[in-house]
């Protein structure tokens, strides 16, 4: 559904994107993850014909982006573009006779789309009047009024309670069972190992890992991490590499990947002699992936085993 071939895109003498590839399948919930400034933002904007690229090949359903693409696609921003004193129904009219939509399809679309994200009780309320969940949900519907192809969901949970994102997942989730096309980005990692079949993660410009989440994980060679808390964080250091060990630095957390499953008896003998405020195990997850690529400059001093691929380990050019 959506193919991007070595996409570069510069502001003034900053590059933003570098020699981007991305593929995602119809039907397909593709994660794209990065910190603030790796460029989703240009990459999105890119898709939606709003920049033009230095270089580079993006299609839509096998046609080149165009002005024509623009209806293949839905947005919903990370701010809600709602006319608030408008009601939930004549948002979704007025988006939609913006796509062109004639009476009939608008009339038939705007009902559609209500009871898809269940606010056909609230079709006639204004949308200032609107809980914080329910604006994300007809923001999503403004996207979804014009029947796209490619849905575009940038940071759709963002500031919502726990009730409010497991609706707008469920409804992701309906999306691709319709055969819809999803790109999601998100700050939440728990929401992309739960929704995506694939991620990618994107930094300085540069896709960096992608892959199922079972692939990613393991891109770690560790059976489960160990987060040690110690005064001694330097003898604890030495005796985990000494068992095989390998120490990481995520924040202030002092990390250890343990090559094979032992344990817990097994893991506090290996520091039987150091002081311990605490220890606890975790499987390795997305976050324990995330960090590692986005912020290896962290982690100097503990070099990342041989197995783990040279882009893990290089700097962003910017």
């Amino acid at each position: 559904m959506l193919r991007i071939e070595n996409l570069n895109k510069s502001y003034r003498d900053r590059p933003v994107l570098q020699d981007l590839n991305l593929s995602i399948a119809t039907g397909e919930i593709y994660g794209l993850l990065g910190p603030n400034g790796a460029g989703k933002t240009t990459t999105i904007n890119l898709i939606c014909n709003l920049l033009k690229p230095d270089s580079g090949r993006i299609e839509i359903g096998n046609q080149p982006v165009s002005e024509a693409t623009k209806k293949l696609i839905g947005v919903a921003p990370q701010e809600n573009l709602l006319y608030r004193s408008l009601t939930c129904r004549e948002n979704l009219d007025f988006f939609a006779r913006i796509y062109g939509l004639s009476r009939l399809e608008r009339q038939k679309q705007v009902q559609a789309c209500l009871a898809a994200v269940n606010l056909v009780e609230r079709a006639n309320s204004p949308a200032e009047t609107l809980s914080g969940g329910m604006r994300r949900r007809l923001s999503m519907a403004i996207a979804l009024v014009h029947q796209p192809k490619l849905v575009i969901l940038d940071e759709p949970t963002t500031g919502l309670d726990i009730e409010a994102r497991y609706e707008i997942w469920d409804l992701i989730r309906q999306l691709q069972e319709q055969g819809v096309t999803v790109l999601l980005t998100t700050h939440l990692l728990d929401e992309a190992e739960r929704l995506c079949q694939r991620i990618g993660i994107l930094k300085g410009g540069q896709l960096l890992v992608e892959g199922a989440l079972e692939e990613l994980r393991q891109r770690i060679p560790a059976k489960e991490i160990v987060v040690v808390n110690t005064p001694e964080e330097q003898r604890a250091i030495e005796r985990g590499q000494q068992f095989g060990f390998t120490p990481r630095r995520y924040g202030s957390d002092l990390i250890f990947w343990i090559p094979e499953q032992l344990s817990l008896k097994e893991i506090f003998d290996c520091f039987v002699d150091i002081p311990l405020d605490s220890l606890s195990r975790q499987p390795v997850s997305l976050e324990h992936v995330y960090i590692e690529v986005t912020q290896s400059q962290n982690n100097i001093g503990f070099p990342l085993p041989a197995v783990i691929p040279d882009p893990w380990t290089e700097e962003s050019s910017y």
